[in-house]
């Protein structure tokens, strides 16, 4: 199966690039083409002829998403729109990577696919516009929605809280917003596993468990032999830019129907925590 990866250089295209080694996987970046730009996307898909496109490629900014909205739309909803037509028009599938940021985070049970989506920020309004992107122009998709992305390849929480704990004897964290962390290893591997099933439609996948910003944060440094405290705040006193689903954890059921289950997140952390010693960027 020949496979085109579109957002390669990301921390998760990264790591789908090093799980993925039992089919032609085509790892492409933003130098092969700009999805914002139909004619390189065009070009870069007639010459891999690829039966799915995994597009992993994305502005992820949530707070730089408020301050600069057309930079968001532009790259999760016009390109996305891009990819999606091209890939129509040549017979590719595509698998495309969502966010828990499309639902409005005052659900009180795991959202399914079928909920009702309703985004409070922009970059969960971007996102939503690239899945109707997707339905819109493409027979054959899969969109995938995660949450709270942690990896060794790129800059997350984990690693940012750490870094913090250098520096400052106390670290601040936010205790009233929920979800489940999700390792981009695992969510490498589920993505092959739904790919190779020839999965359609709507899948939620996460890692297992659910916890708060702080709860999340206290974990990373017991595990990390660290002994700062971390005082609990709520979302007013963090002051950010963009507005956060305050609930926001996602069912495996759909993902549980293709017999892939992801193991809990305090269990990701171990390997993550190696993987960051491994690249000097933990002592």
């Amino acid at each position: 199966m020949r496979v085109l990866l579109i957002g390669a250089n990301g921390m998760l295209g990264k790591d789908i690039v090093q799980e993925w080694q039992d089919d032609e996987l085509i790892p492409a970046t933003s130098r092969d083409a700009d999805i914002r730009n139909y004619e390189q996307v065009e070009r870069l898909i007639t010459a891999t002829r690829p039966e799915w496109i995994l597009l992993t490629a994305a502005y992820t900014d949530v707070d730089g998403s408020e301050r600069d909205p057309e930079a968001a739309f532009a790259v999760n909803g016009k390109g996305t729109e891009n990819v999606a037509g091209v890939a129509q028009k040549y017979g590719a599938k595509v698998f495309y990577i969502s966010t828990d940021y499309v639902f409005d985070g005052q659900g009180k049970r795991p959202y399914e696919p079928a909920d009702p989506i309703a985004p409070i920020n922009v970059y969960g309004e971007s996102k939503a516009r690239g899945e109707q992107a997707i339905q819109a122009s493409l027979r054959d998709w899969c969109i995938v929605r995660t949450s709270w992305l942690f990896g060794a390849s790129g800059s997350s929480f984990p690693e940012k809280i750490l870094r913090a704990a250098e520096t400052r004897p106390e670290l601040s964290v936010v205790s009233d917003q929920v979800g489940s962390p999700t390792y981009t290893r695992d969510l490498a591997v589920a993505i092959r596993g739904l790919v190779h099933a020839d999965a359609r439609g709507f899948v939620s996948v996460t890692n297992s468990g659910t916890c708060s910003w702080f709860e999340f944060a206290q974990e990373i440094l017991r595990q990390a032999g660290k002994n700062n405290p971390v005082k609990p705040i709520d979302t007013v006193q963090a002051a950010r830019a963009a507005t956060r689903p305050a609930y926001s954890v996602l069912s495996p059921a759909a993902l549980h129907t293709f017999g892939i289950t992801v193991r809990h997140w305090r269990e990701a952390l171990p390997p993550y925590l190696a993987e960051l010693r491994n690249m000097g960027k933990l002592t």
